[in-house]
This record gives structure tokens, C-alpha cells and sequence, in this order.
């Protein structure tokens, strides 16, 4: 005879501005952390325990599993499917997040065109504009594409009554926090609206073999607007980045379990949409006849792919009091740190007392300390006011002893350098098999550095090699 459930009321309460429900009052609701929004809702919460029911399907061996259904399909974007590990998994669901304006958006619209083909439907879902105003950024980026469907709404049942007229392989929603679901109170882009939403349009997913692309926002911080556990539902979670001032577009992985997460996708983003770049590099580098003092190069890994950065320095008079200290692209307290190790560990002391600007070129950041080097011996040019010698890259993070210390990657980034035609390189030591034709000099420390640089005697020799 079956078990029957067995129920209890009890005292309940629910947080207004979630839905998080709880059998005692708390001032602070653990889901939403916000304060005073739980209240008492009458009647509480059956306590229910489960009997066994029937299985959906038998459990097998994972060795007899046909993984054949689970196999990736490009997106048509080079750059996407490096950092998804390949292309869409049928059934997977993708998170994008970015600030607004970064592109998210013009990226999508690019990949549903390309993807559309007479056995594969691409549904895109406006939530945010009208579907005139995509019609228009899909003639401006040459995304139109007959089997490309176009929906606006903002009703879940309505997009999931289009996925059942339409049926897809793809679809792309834009965005999740704009869309709501009727049987819920609350205010799209509610916690409790974004898990309803999220967890219907994954199950519709699951249940058609249909790659999904959600957009998301994100908060002033940056993190990904909504509750945690929209990360943890979808299958990849991306981050797009970049300057809104630059050319340059990132897409991160954050999560991916069809694929590894320290790959990185460079796009370009102009007049004419978006475009994917193989080789970024030219981005980060000004091209010149003559070195100028203050710029050296550096080679930085974005994930598993090397890219060969600028970084610039300038020195004047300060005529105020307090010295100017102004960064672009890295980080004010590296920068700081390179200010001290050279002034007490290179006797450069001519730094305290100028105005000191620092950037990169292209709107790349260099956070990693394997910029260090070249950050210091930028600042240590511009100084002194002799240029570097014009094929010269520096790699090695740099201690507060004044020690040159090893990082990871130095092969691959110096068979960047070589690739692109640098023919000379300062590394710590140890660096391991060296591209053939490429000069390399190990240095331990910031002293040794600053004596394999150019003097203003001979300062011409080492820049005509």
C-alpha cells in the first residue's frame, strides 16, 4: 500500500520581495539578504515526505550512453566556439553577461544569422526593443537570414507558445531579466521572476535537444544581476567585456562543462557590427620608425592565448605639491609598487618628485604581474629619456626586493613575440626552449635589467640591431 504524506501545519513565513519561504520570522531574508521583508503568511508549509515513484527512463551503464546527441555545433563565430569549447551543445543553455553597450546584443544577433540553415531554426526573442529596432541592427550587421525568426515579448508563455510554433535549435533571449512569467507577483527582473523564467526556458531546453543563449545584466559591480542560483542552473556562464571607448571585446568563460574555462574569445567592435580577431596583437601596438622613450613591449596571456601589449610612460615637472599619479589600463598599485622598487632598488630617484602618467595601447588591461617588468623599465626610459631598443619585449613579474621572479607561459609568449617579429627579449632566468634566432637575455633582478638597457653614450647600437 502506498505511503501517504503526511502533513502538519505549521506557523509560515514568506520574504516579499523573493518568495523565500521559512517556518520562523527572520529580520533578514538569507536569500536576498534584505532586511524586513519577511512576513507571516497564515497557514504554513505542509511538511511532506516522498514515496518512490516510477523512473523516466532505466539507469545503464555510462559506458553503453550514446554520446553522439551531445555533439558541439558550430555557432559559425570562430572566436565564440573557441570559448565554448567547440560550438553549441544541443540542450545546453549559455549565460552572456556585460555591462551595458559592451555589444552583447550585436554579438547574439550575428550568431543566430549564422547559425540559422534550413535543418536548423534560430528563434531570436526581443524583450528589451521592438522587433523593427533588431530588424535594423540585423541590415546594419548583414544578419539577415531566412530561417532566422524574430519575436518581441515579454510574456514567458508567449515565448515558450513561440518555441512550440517555430520549433528551433536555437534560441537566443535578450534578455532574461526583462522577461516574466504570469503566474508570479513581482516585478520582472525579480529574484523570483529570473529563477521562474530561467528554470522554464532550461527545461524546455533539456526537453527539445535546443541551445539556448540568455543575456544577462549585470550590477554596478560588475557580477551578474539576479540570484546565484542562475549561475549555478545554466550550463556556461560567459562574461563580455571591454572598454566602451576601444575597439576591443573579451569573452571570458566563467563556467563551462562542456569545455575549459581559460580560453578567451578578441572581437572588434565597429560601425558595421562585430567581427572576430585571430590576431588581436595589432591591436595593442603603435606602429613607429623611431622608438620613442617611455614604451616597451610586453607579451600577456588572455586565458591560454598570448598577446603582445604596449606599455607607455610619461615623466614631467609636477607644479604642485602632491605629484600626479595617473593610470590607464593597469593596475594604480602595481604601478606604485614599480615607482618604489626602482627609486630604492634601481636608485632612480628621479621619480618622486614628477608627474607620472602610465597606459596601455588599445584599451587592453594588463593585470597579471608578468607586466611588471615592462611597466618598470617603461618608467625607467622615460626617465631617463632614452628609448628602448625598438624589437625588445620584457616579461617577469617583479618583487619588492627588486628580484625579477618567474611567471608561467614565458615559451609561448616568447614564440608570439618571435612570430611577430621581435628579435630580442628580457626574461627571468631559466626560461626554458627559446624560439631559434631570437636573442634573449635572462635577468635576475631589477638591477640587471636596468644594465642590458641602452646608455644615453651608446644608446644608438642596440636599437640598430
Amino acid at each position: 500500500m502506498a505511503t501517504r504524506a503526511k502533513t502538519r501545519e505549521r506557523p509560515s513565513y514568506r520574504c516579499t520581495e523573493c518568495g523565500y519561504t521559512t517556518a520562523k520570522w527572520l529580520g533578514r531574508c538569507p536569500e536576498c539578504q534584505t532586511w524586513g521583508t519577511v512576513e507571516e503568511q497564515g497557514g504554513g508549509p505542509a511538511v511532506r515526505t516522498t514515496a518512490a515513484g516510477p523512473v523516466s527512463s532505466a539507469a545503464v551503464p555510462i559506458g553503453q550512453v550514446d554520446s553522439r546527441t551531445a555533439t558541439a555545433r558550430s555557432t559559425g563565430v570562430t572566436e565564440l566556439d573557441r570559448v565554448l569549447g567547440g560550438g553549441l551543445v544541443p540542450g545546453a543553455v549559455v549565460l552572456l553577461a556585460g555591462e551595458p553597450g559592451v555589444g552583447k546584443s550585436t554579438l547574439l544577433l550575428d550568431v543566430a544569422a549564422k547559425a540559422a540553415g534550413s535543418d536548423h531554426r534560430t528563434l531570436y526573442v526581443t524583450a528589451e526593443e521592438s522587433a523593427s529596432q533588431v530588424r535594423l541592427r540585423a541590415d546594419r550587421i548583414h544578419a539577415i537570414n531566412e530561417h532566422l525568426y524574430l519575436a518581441a515579448e515579454t510574456d514567458l508563455a508567449a515565448v515558450l507558445g513561440h518555441l512550440d510554433a517555430v520549433k528551433p535549435s536555437l534560441l537566443v533571449l535578450d534578455s532574461v531579466q526583462t522577461v516574466a512569467s504570469p503566474e508570479l507577483d513581482g516585478a520582472p527582473g525579480g529574484m523570483a521572476q529570473v529563477r521562474e523564467v530561467a528554470g522554464a526556458l532550461i527545461r524546455a531546453s533539456k526537453e527539445r535537444g535546443m541551445a539556448t543563449l540568455l543575456v544577462g545584466h549585470v550590477t554596478k559591480d560588475g557580477a551578474i544581476a539576479g540570484p546565484r542560483l542562475l549561475e549555478h542552473l545554466v550550463d556556461v556562464v560567459l562574461s563580455f567585456e571591454g572598454d566602451r571607448h576601444a575597439r576591443l571585446r573579451l569573452v571570458r568563460g566563467v563556467k563551462n562543462r562542456y569545455g575549459a574555462t581559460d580560453e578567451v574569445g578578441c572581437f572588434e567592435l565597429h560601425d558595421e557590427g562585430i567581427t572576430g580577431l585571430a590576431d588581436p596583437s595589432g591591436l595593442f601596438l603603435t606602429r613607429r620608425d623611431e622608438p620613442v622613450p617611455g614604451t616597451c613591449l610586453t607579451v600577456t596571456l588572455e586565458g591560454k592565448r598570448p598577446l603582445v601589449a604596449e606599455v607607455q610612460a610619461l615623466t614631467v615637472d609636477s607644479q604642485i605639491p602632491s605629484p600626479r599619479r595617473t593610470t590607464s589600463g593597469l593596475e594604480t598599485s602595481r604601478v606604485s609598487m614599480m615607482l618604489a622598487v626602482l627609486e630604492q632598488r634601481g636608485r632612480i630617484s628621479a621619480l618622486g618628485k614628477r608627474d607620472i602618467y602610465t597606459a596601455t595601447v588599445g584599451g587592453v588591461k594588463l593585470t597579471e604581474p608578468a607586466a611588471d617588468l615592462a611597466v618598470a623599465l617603461a618608467l625607467a626610459s622615460a626617465a631617463s629619456d632614452i628609448p628602448l631598443p625598438k624589437n625588445l619585449v620584457a616579461i617577469g613579474e617583479v618583487g619588492l626586493a627588486g628580484e625579477v621572479r618567474r611567471v608561467t607561459g614565458v615559451q609561448r609568449r616568447l614564440a608570439e613575440a618571435h612570430r611577430l617579429g621581435f628579435t630580442h627579449a628580457l626574461v627571468p632566468t631559466d626560461p626554458g626552449k627559446v624560439p631559434a634566432g631570437m636573442k634573449v637575455i635572462e635577468v635576475a633582478d631589477m638591477g640587471d635589467a636596468l644594465r642590458a638597457l641602452p646608455r644615453r653614450s651608446r644608446a644608438r647600437a642596440p636599437q640598430d640591431e
